[in-house]
């Protein structure tokens, strides 16, 4: 088993209050969740207005299936005109047993 996770620091564009980034973070959020069957969530800077931490997490038997999934993830969210994505971090863990 493998799981697969990205940490996204995102800096969102013209917004002014904890409403407007909600409503810029919950729909990538969504569709990241809804095309690609992982688990994700704002996992940082809640209470700063322009910045986000989004983190999502994939679990396959493949690791290839893993790195393919979280590419497609990590185009999606660099293609998100309204967000500029200053880092992204991407661990790997699992393949041996016991892990």
């Amino acid at each position: 088993m493998y799981v697969g996770t990205l940490s996204f620091d995102l800096l969102l564009g013209d917004v002014h209050s904890l409403k407007e980034k909600r409503s810029i973070v919950r729909p990538i959020l969504a569709e990241l969740q809804r095309k690609y069957a992982v688990s994700a969530a704002e996992v940082g800077g809640q209470d700063l207005h322009r910045r986000a931490e989004i983190g999502l997490a994939v679990v396959s038997g493949d690791v290839g299936h893993c790195t393919d999934v979280l590419d497609r993830c990590e185009r999606l969210v660099a293609g998100r005109p309204e967000v500029e994505l200053l880092s992204v971090r991407r661990r790997y863990h699992g393949g041996g047993d016991g892990d």
